[in-house]
């Protein structure tokens, strides 16, 4: 396995592979890689001949007083699950590669999109995901990326940047993957301690309690968001950011819950930040 530190290596290396005729998936994380980033690499490596993480904590979609110095970050770790999971080269490079100048240029869509869910307390978020993942996209050249459901609405807006952008990348989006007790797995549960780690536990309760509601044929939004947040309220760690129903493509909200609605949340479990969602299927 590749470990590339600069642009001009990837690049390199990526036209090599082209030459040989082969077909390149890209996974881009921020690394501290856990089963779910593996489900991402093995879906790559299943689909395509070679596959590339970026491992790289992006400055760009952190806001001021969120936590991008203590995001947790362990590259030789990294570096191992990648190349055990069918990696062919990792992307790890400096912020001063990625943005060699200031930043005085960015990637954004303007609708109303951006703005929903974790747009409104998190204003610039999605404005950095578009700009790092189009470099990374311009640096790569994938046929295909794999991005996680759990993170909805970045699936979403990336979805949307690249019909808007004619990038020609097939975006492929990879279920959640959940502890054995349902927990949705994220980095950020590092931040948890014992206590909390068992408060989160109300997320998947709610979600586990929507989704049947559904299945059982409820269709009035109101009715079981009410329920799902009944379920966190009783949670006295949980502090809930949003509980919502939206459409799955432009992310407004919507009264009835029909298919691919996505019902979604952000729940602070003492100053850890989770989310967690599903799809109505019908």
């Amino acid at each position: 396995m590749i470990i590339a530190t600069t642009i001009q290596e990837v690049r390199d290396q990526v036209r090599a592979w082209r030459r040989e005729g082969l077909t390149v998936g890209l996974v881009p994380t921020m690394g501290y890689l856990h089963e779910g980033h593996a489900s991402l690499i093995r879906a790559s490596a299943a689909a395509c001949d070679r596959t590339v993480v970026s491992v790289f904590v992006n400055p760009t979609q952190f806001g001021p007083n969120e936590d991008l110095e203590s995001y947790p970050r362990d590259f030789a770790r990294d570096s191992a699950l990648c190349e055990a999971t069918g990696a062919d080269l990792v992307f790890h490079p400096e912020v001063i590669e990625m943005y060699s100048h200031p930043a005085d240029t960015f990637v954004e869509i303007l609708s109303e999109m951006p703005k929903q869910l974790c747009g409104r307390t998190r204003p610039i978020h999605f404005r950095g995901v578009c700009t790092v993942v189009s470099k990374l996209f311009n640096i790569v050249l994938p046929d295909k990326a794999f991005f996680g459901e759990k993170d909805a609405q970045q699936l979403a807006i990336i979805r949307h940047m690249v019909r808007d952008m004619s990038y020609g990348i097939e975006i492929v989006g990879c279920p959640i993957v959940r502890e054995a007790d349902g927990l949705a797995i994220s980095s950020r549960n590092t931040y948890l301690n014992p206590q909390e780690r068992q408060a989160a536990l109300c997320l998947s309760r709610s979600i586990a309690l929507g989704k049947q509601m559904v299945q059982e044929g409820e269709r009035d939004a109101a009715k079981v968001l009410q329920a799902m947040t009944e379920v966190l309220e009783k949670e006295p760690l949980a502090r809930i950011d949003y509980v919502q129903a939206v459409d799955g493509i432009s992310m407004e909200p919507v009264s009835e819950l029909s298919q691919d609605v996505l019902v979604a949340m952000a729940v602070y479990i003492g100053k850890t930040r989770l989310i967690d969602n599903f799809s109505v299927r019908l």
